[in-house]
């Protein structure tokens, strides 16, 4: 374990790839906390903001599917606690907050959430277990405001 998880320093990296402005403290912040409700506060975590063309290509790539998304996830394993990658459209990202009535802000609160809870070994293609994992988005957004959006779910 090198000094760097010994001391609880932030084990978050953050990319920005794309031109809409994104609170990047308060995604950390979301970041931490859903880490920590986790168990995974000291497990790296490399978190990439992109825009619809390049999920779309991320997609094409790594999934076979030529759509857009709004959250791709990505586990990892390796000697020191890593949790992975997570790439997220920030352009799907405010088309899906503007469609629904909540702030971008809420939306990839809501998105980071998700694709933690995918690179924990949740999988939403199943009925039965994205209801569980809408829930538990839901109960760790509730760690972060005292009352989530009513409108706050993922886009299937």
């Amino acid at each position: 374990m090198d000094a760097r998880h010994r001391a609880g320093a932030d084990v978050i990296t953050l990319r920005d790839h794309q031109h809409r402005p994104v609170d990047h403290a308060r995604l950390r912040r979301t970041l931490r906390v859903v880490l920590r409700h986790l168990g995974a506060w000291d497990h790296e975590l490399s978190m990439t903001l992109v825009d619809d063309r390049a999920i779309r290509r991320l997609n094409a790539r790594y999934r076979g599917v030529r759509q857009r998304t709004d959250v791709l996830a990505f586990p990892l394993d390796g000697p020191a606690p890593v949790l992975g990658e997570a790439i997220l459209s920030v352009e799907s990202a405010d088309r899906q907050a503007r469609a629904l009535g909540h702030s971008l802000a809420e939306e990839l609160d809501l998105l980071a959430c998700h694709a933690c809870l995918h690179l924990v070994g949740y999988d939403d293609r199943d009925v039965r277990e994205g209801r569980l994992m809408h829930a538990r988005e839901m109960a760790l957004l509730g760690q972060l405001y005292a009352r989530p959006a009513p409108t706050l779910h993922v886009v299937a």
